[in-house]
C-alpha cells in the first residue's frame, strides 16, 4: 500500500549526518552515469513570476523512481508562508504504481545543505573553522547543522541585509553552536573565514572576489535561475570551480552563465561535478591556497534518494500513513 509522510514524519526518520551519507553516494552515482536524470521542466507562474519545476529521477543501485514538484512563489512570505514548497512521489520500480507521497519541503531544504556538507568535506582545508553565512533563511540554518557534521567550526559570522533577521538567527542558532554571531556587513561576515555558504534570493552579487581570502571554500547555493547570481565573475574566475551537473549548471546557474557571457572564463573552466571528486575521478583543491567553488543547483537524484531513504525507515518504523487506493 502507498505511504503518506508529512514533514514531521519526515524529519522523524533523517538525521543529518545519514543523509550527508546518502548525498555522498547520491552525487557518485550520477557522476559515473548510474543515474537517469533529464533536465527540470521549469514554468514561470502569474506576474511575479513564480517558479514551478518537475524533476523526476531514477537510481540504478537502489531502484529507486520518482519525481519532485517543487514551487517558489516569493509572495509566499507575506502570507507566512514557506516560499519553497515541494511534494516527492516515489513509484514501485517493478509496475509503476504509486509507492510513497511525501512533503518534499524539508528534504529540499536538508538534502541542498548535506550537499554543501559533502563539499566542504572534500573541498574545503581539513581545519577550516571560521563559517559565513550570507543570509538568515531556512538554508543557512540547515547549512550550520550539516557543515558541522563534517568541520570543528570555532567561530560562526551571519549576515543578510534585515538587521533584525541575522539577530534572531543568532540567537536561534545557539543551541547549534554557541558561537555565532551576527555581524554589521557581508564583507566583515567574510572576512578571513575558511568557508562562505551564499544562500540568498539575491540577483546580483553579494560576494565579491576581493572580500575572499586565498584557501577559502565557497558554497553558492542561491542563484538557481540563468539570469540570477550571487557570486561575482572574478570570484568565479579566481576559484578551482566544481558543479553537483555541469549539464544543468551550463543550463542554470547565472553565476557560470553570466561570467560565461562576460567572457571571465569558458565552459570549461568548470573543474569538474562534486560526485567526480567524491569518486576519486577528479582531483579536488590542488594546493592549499586556492579558493574552491561550488556552485549547487540541487538535482532530482538527491530528493529521490533521500526520499527512498525516508521512505524505507518509515515504513520500518512504522511511521507515516497507509492510504487505501
Amino acid at each position: 500500500m502507498p505511504l503518506l509522510l508529512n514533514e514531521d514524519d519526515v524529519r522523524a526518520v533523517l538525521p543529518m549526518a545519514d543523509l550527508i551519507e546518502t548525498m555522498r553516494g547520491a552525487l557518485a552515482a550520477y557522476s559515473s552515469g548510474r543515474t537517469q536524470q533529464p533536465l527540470r521542466t521549469v514554468l514561470e507562474l502569474g506576474q511575479q513570476r513564480a517558479f514551478f519545476g518537475i524533476m523526476p529521477a531514477s537510481l540504478d543501485e537502489s531502484r529507486a523512481v520518482g519525481t519532485k514538484l517543487v514551487t517558489v512563489f516569493p509572495s509566499n512570505r507575506d502570507r507566512g508562508l514557506p516560499s519553497h514548497l515541494a511534494t516527492i512521489v516515489l513509484l514501485d520500480p517493478e509496475t509503476g504504481a504509486l509507492d510513497a507521497l511525501m512533503d518534499g519541503r524539508y528534504i529540499t531544504e536538508a538534502r541542498t545543505a548535506a550537499v554543501s556538507a559533502v563539499s566542504v568535506d572534500v573541498l574545503a582545508l581539513p581545519d577550516a573553522g571560521t563559517l559565513a553565512l550570507i543570509g538568515s533563511g531556512v538554508q543557512a540554518r540547515s547549512h550550520l547543522e550539516a557543515i558541522a557534521c563534517v568541520r570543528r567550526l570555532t567561530d560562526v559570522r551571519i549576515w543578510s541585509p534585515d538587521e533584525s533577521h541575522r539577530a534572531a538567527f543568532a540567537r536561534e542558532a545557539q543551541h547549534v553552536h554557541p558561537n555565532v554571531r551576527a555581524v554589521g556587513s557581508a564583507r566583515e561576515a567574510v572576512d578571513g573565514a575558511d568557508l562562505i555558504v551564499t544562500a540568498t534570493s539575491a540577483t546580483s552579487p553579494v560576494l565579491v572576489s576581493d572580500w575572499v581570502r586565498d584557501s577559502a571554500h565557497v558554497c553558492a547555493v542561491g542563484a538557481c535561475r540563468p539570469t540570477h547570481r550571487e557570486l561575482d565573475s572574478a570570484l568565479i574566475a579566481r576559484s578551482r570551480l566544481f558543479v553537483d551537473s555541469t549539464i544543468g549548471a551550463l543550463a542554470e546557474a547565472g553565476d557560470i552563465v553570466l561570467a560565461i557571457g562576460e567572457r571571465a572564463i569558458a565552459a570549461d573552466h568548470i573543474a569538474g561535478e562534486i560526485g567526480s571528486v567524491v569518486s576519486g575521478t577528479v582531483q579536488g583543491r590542488q594546493q592549499p591556497r586556492q579558493v574552491t567553488v561550488f556552485k549547487s543547483l540541487g538535482m532530482a537524484v538527491e530528493d529521490v534518494a533521500a526520499a527512498h531513504l525516508v521512505c524505507t525507515r518509515a515504513r520500518a518504523r512504522g511511521v507515516g500513513t497507509m492510504l487505501a487506493v
